[in-house]
């Protein structure tokens, strides 16, 4: 028999999924179509021990494949860090890594770090389970002028793939670092979590972070800011038909995000 708090938190999921469900076709329904779409990117940090995860994974991965917010393309970082991992339960894409970079953003905003925590254009951090504020707060972003992005695939050979990386003229840098980051996300990723707060439960996730690295430091004061070409190797676990390689820009301190482009490692 259910324990009184599982049976509780099922029902707290089962209710949170079909909310933010109903909350995102609805934003989708009056927002409208909108042509030209500016990319937004969606941070979510989050850990399969933490009971009141699942909910917000479930809407990033209502924000990734539905693109709710008209004028922006949605493009999904979930990161799982690993202060979880003491609870009974080892989430298997967790990283230290991950971790310190939710850290970095706590820092900003001289709070703990908590999860499920949604981080928006590194300008915005609230509760990873909020529809609407995730809705507004990437409808905001979207309106911010934002430096042009671009990522190609080139030559591909067994287990690693060469991308060519652009970035034109930088908007909004105010004097900061600008760093040029490349990351590689995988979709369709779950598990069968069998201890922990999350026991029992089928998790899956979309867009998970599996590396990212710094791949270079934009010119502020030139027209094409950065130009480059990055070899990825791709881990012989991931699917690379599941993967994503996304490029974005962001200030060293402030930890905005200037501008990204994403395309599938199978381009």
């Amino acid at each position: 028999m259910k324990s009184l708090r599982s049976s509780v938190l099922t029902l707290f999921f089962s209710v949170a999924f079909v909310f933010s469900l109903l909350t995102l076709k609805a934003i989708a329904q009056t927002t409208g179509v909108q042509s030209a779409r500016v990319p937004v990117i969606v941070e979510l940090f989050t850990s399969e021990g933490c009971s009141s995860c699942p909910p917000a994974d479930v809407l990033l991965q209502q924000l990734e494949g539905q693109q709710p917010v008209a004028g922006a393309e949605i493009i999904a970082l979930e990161e799982h860090v690993d202060y979880w991992n003491h609870d009974g339960w080892v989430d298997p894409y967790s990283s230290a890594q991950w971790t310190d970079r939710q850290q970095n953003y706590s820092t900003l905003v001289k709070q703990d770090s908590y999860t499920p925590e949604l981080v928006v254009d590194g300008r915005s951090q609230f509760l990873g389970s909020n529809p609407q504020q995730a809705a507004a707060e990437i409808r905001k972003a979207a309106t911010v002028a934002k430096t042009p992005v671009s990522i190609t695939a080139e030559a591909e050979a067994e287990g690693r793939k060469r991308f060519k990386v652009s970035v034109g003229k930088l908007e909004g840098s105010g004097g900061d670092v600008a760093e040029v980051w490349l990351a590689v996300t995988e979709d369709g990723l779950r598990s069968q979590v069998s201890r922990g707060e999350n026991a029992g439960k089928a998790l899956q996730h979309v867009a998970t972070l599996r590396s990212l690295q710094k791949i270079g430091v934009a010119d502020a004061g030139a027209p094409v800011a950065f130009t480059g070409e990055k070899e990825v190797k791709f881990d012989s676990r991931w699917n690379v038909e599941h993967l994503h390689v996304t490029v974005f820009v962001q200030k060293r301190k402030s930890r905005e995000i200037l501008g990204a482009a994403s395309v599938g490692a199978k381009s």
